[in-house]
């Protein structure tokens, strides 16, 4: 199989790709979610099924699914997602498309694109953490995805920062996705802000309270790390997603962070790089994943 189509489904956009066998991108493009109305994200997600099928001129190439949650053992459909996204919960998507379809967890797909072609390329112990809406996590162990018992490991993002914080959508106080994750910064910022974006503009212009609220998050992401390189001992720790894309802004604090919060042992240190393919990387990961799959069946 030459290529496929790859979407990552977020609660604020919708990217898809047409991604060869090699990782290569050969077009892409966003669309909006509006988490609020499945309606209207299930045909977007079509509609950009349909144009890059028009794209690469191939109407039988298979399409691989990111999307948060828990998916079934048959990767048909996310059987498991709370709070968010109401109609992905057991949807199937290979009816719906009228097309082969596999369906996998967002972070799962990301870390498969950073570990084949990406900045984890050869590597063999790697966390990938997805920093959007939520964030996603994932965890490679000798070359491996590793999933766990009921496919539930990896969800780093409900790990706990502060035990006297609000629960999020899991039932986890304080987690560290509601210290860094889009979908709390109205809340971080005392409805200054409405997205991270908003925030790190008024960062970068040296406004006081973004600069508090942006910092505090990013210690608490340091923090986070620094207890994931205590438990599984990673050689690299890849950050992605929308919230990655801050660059320095978010990079230089969190290496400041990270030397006073990790536990270096004869000066060994997690090595922690951006993802390559930035917020599409779930994309090009369920390319991949919805080529082996049918692969796998041929």
């Amino acid at each position: 199989m030459k290529f496929a189509i790859g979407i990552d489904l977020g609660g604020t956009r919708i990217k898809g790709i047409a991604a060869d066998a090699e990782g290569n991108t050969l077009h892409q493009l966003y669309m909006p979610t509006n988490d609020n109305d499945a309606a209207v994200w299930k045909e977007a997600v079509a509609e950009t099924v349909h144009e890059l099928l028009q794209k690469v001129n191939n109407k039988d190439s298979v399409v691989g699914i990111s999307a948060p949650g828990l998916p079934s053992q048959d990767n048909t459909a996310i059987v498991y997602m709370p709070g968010r996204m109401q109609g992905l919960e057991n949807f199937e998507w290979r009816s719906f498309l009228k097309k082969p379809t596999y369906v996998l967890n967002d972070a799962i797909a990301a870390l498969i694109a950073e570990s084949k072609f990406g900045v984890a390329k050869n590597k063999k112990h790697v966390v990938m953490l997805t920093l959007g809406t939520g964030v996603g996590g994932a965890i490679l162990i000798d070359g491996k995805p590793y999933m766990g018992a009921f496919n539930k490991a990896g969800h780093i993002g409900h790990m706990v920062i502060n035990e006297v914080g609000d629960c999020d959508i899991t039932g986890m106080p304080g987690s560290l996705e509601e210290c860094i994750g889009n979908c709390t910064i109205a809340k971080r910022s005392k409805g200054k802000f409405t997205s991270t974006q908003d925030m790190l503009n008024a960062y970068n212009n040296n406004d006081d309270f973004a600069k508090e609220v942006w910092l505090k998050s990013v210690r608490q992401l340091a923090i986070g790390l620094a207890s994931i390189t205590n438990i599984l001992s990673p050689e690299m720790i890849v950050l992605g997603g929308g919230i990655a894309e801050a660059g320095e802004m978010l990079f230089e604090p969190l290496t400041k962070y990270m030397t006073q919060f990790e536990w270096r042992t004869g000066g060994n240190r997690v090595e922690i790089a951006k993802a390559t393919y930035s917020d599409f990387a779930g994309a090009v990961g369920a390319a991949n994943f919805a080529m082996s799959k049918a692969l796998d069946k041929s």
